[in-house]
Formats: structure tokens, C-alpha cells, sequence
């Protein structure tokens, strides 16, 4: 199998079990002993009947939304989320059952020719948090000359998932890539939180944020009507099942307002 040595890896090949992450004593003392008890051989461990954990997993790392790229920079810019999951082999006998004890984040698949679906599911806490240290998605740029990173960032709050709407810059997972302006802007909604951010390409700092109606699992566009007149900036707010974002269908355009220039 091959193993990137240059540019090195941009997301961890392996979770041990001292990396287990909580918020007590007790649910990281869970998740250590989660993933003490699977398969765990790092990058292309395969499904097993014990269980085995793909890290990162299946929404990636680097995976849904592709990356923008700023040709003058020579610089690209990426979504990335850093979510472990739990691959296991369910014989078809007890398929059934499995179907009926399938929580709301977890897959099976056919596995079409052999006597085993398979089962993903998010490796999480007994407090349905993930088991890895936030953040738990992030935003990156890339130096296409040496191949390292510039600048990473965690991407998303935790608004929509902890009690009282705490809201934590702690990095949500993500589905939905990036663009970058020749103005040095890296737009990018994707997270969980319904959120529509812009960021500073050079240095990753957050220099402006949009609440959505609905979540933003795509990719923005930009455009002008005519040469030197108003930029716009648009994305699709539909809403993401698998994520648990706000169902909606609004198409929402931003631009400055006339009298700031453009």
C-alpha cells in the first residue's frame, strides 16, 4: 500500500489509546478501553468481526468538498475533519438485529458476494462525543512549494450540540469544500453549526461570519455581472441528514454594500 512520505501526511494515520479524549475522568476512561478493545493497525486496517478502527474516517480527513486553490499563492486550501470510526463485520445471519440496533450515525453496507454486511459507526463517548481530541474538524492551507502546512484552524463551534447552546471554537466535522478569492478570501460554510465564514487566506484568521437558516453542507461560488462591478458570493443551504444540520432550501447571495467599493 503506499505511504506518503513528502509532503508528509496531513491527518494522523493512527489513534492509540493515550490519545482517548473526554470531558471526566470516566467517559475517556470509556473510550480508551473502546479503542483498546478493537483491531487497530493504523492506516488500511482492515473490517473485522472484532471490530476495527479506520482512522480517519470514512468523511475523511481531507474527503467531501474538494480544495480551492490560489494559483498566485501556489497555495490550496482544505476542509478536514478528524473523526474516528468503528468498522465492524456482522455475520448476515444476525443482520436483522443489527439493522434494528443501528443508531442514527451508524451505516451498514451489502457487502455484496460475502456473508458479512458491514457496520461503520462513529467512535464516540457513553456522552455521545467523539473519542479523539477536538477539533474535531478544521480548516488548512497548504504550500504547494514545500508541500507543508502554512496554517490550520479549527473550522465550527458547538453551539448546535452542547447544552445551552455553549458555543465552543472547538472544530465541528464538516461536509463542504472552500473558495478563495483573488481578494486573499477563503469563504466556506460545511459545519454543523449553520454558519457562513470568510477567512483571511495569508494567516487563517476569522474575518467574518453569517448565521444560516438552514445547514450549509456545499460548496460556495462567486461571480460578477459585469467586469469591475459588485462581487457576490452564493451558497446552497439544504440541510445534511447524516449530519443532523437544519433542513431548509434557500440559495442566499452576500455582497458589500455599494458605498464600501467591492
Amino acid at each position: 500500500q503506499p505511504f506518503p512520505t513528502h509532503p508528509p501526511p496531513l491527518h494522523p494515520a493512527r489513534l492509540d489509546p493515550d490519545q482517548a479524549f473526554g470531558f471526566t475522568f470516566w467517559d475517556r476512561g470509556r473510550c480508551r478501553e473502546k479503542i483498546q478493545s478493537l483491531r487497530n493497525e493504523g492506516i488500511f486496517t482492515p473490517p473485522s468481526l472484532r471490530g476495527s478502527i479506520v482512522y480517519p474516517g470514512t468523511p475523511g480527513g481531507f474527503n467531501w468538498g474538494s480544495a480551492a486553490w490560489d494559483p498566485k499563492q501556489q497555495t490550496i486550501f482544505l476542509q478536514q475533519n478528524h473523526i474516528a470510526q468503528m468498522h465492524r463485520l456482522v455475520p448476515r445471519a444476525v443482520a436483522e438485529e443489527a439493522r434494528r440496533r443501528k443508531g442514527p450515525g451508524d451505516s451498514l453496507l451489502r457487502m455484496e458476494g460475502t456473508p458479512y454486511l458491514a457496520k461503520q459507526e462513529v467512535l464516540v463517548s457513553p456522552f455521545g462525543v467523539p473519542c479523539v481530541a477536538p477539533p474535531w474538524g478544521s480548516l488548512l492551507s497548504v504550500d504547494l512549494r514545500t508541500g507543508r502546512k502554512s496554517w490550520e484552524v479549527p473550522l465550527g463551534d458547538t453551539r448546535e450540540m452542547a447544552p445551552l447552546g455553549i458555543a465552543l471554537d472547538w472544530g465541528m466535522p464538516a461536509m463542504g469544500g472552500p473558495i478563495v478569492t483573488a481578494g486573499g478570501l477563503v469563504f466556506i460554510a460545511a459545519t454543523m453549526d449553520d454558519t457562513f465564514r470568510s477567512f483571511d487566506s495569508e494567516t487563517g484568521d476569522l474575518l467574518w461570519s453569517a448565521a444560516l437558516p438552514a445547514g450549509a453542507q456545499s460548496t460556495p461560488m462567486t461571480y460578477q455581472l459585469e467586469s469591475g462591478g459588485r462581487q457576490f458570493v452564493v451558497i446552497a443551504a439544504g440541510g445534511h441528514a447524516t449530519l443532523g444540520t437544519t433542513p431548509g432550501d434557500a440559495v442566499i447571495a452576500f455582497a458589500l454594500p455599494l458605498d464600501q467599493g467591492d
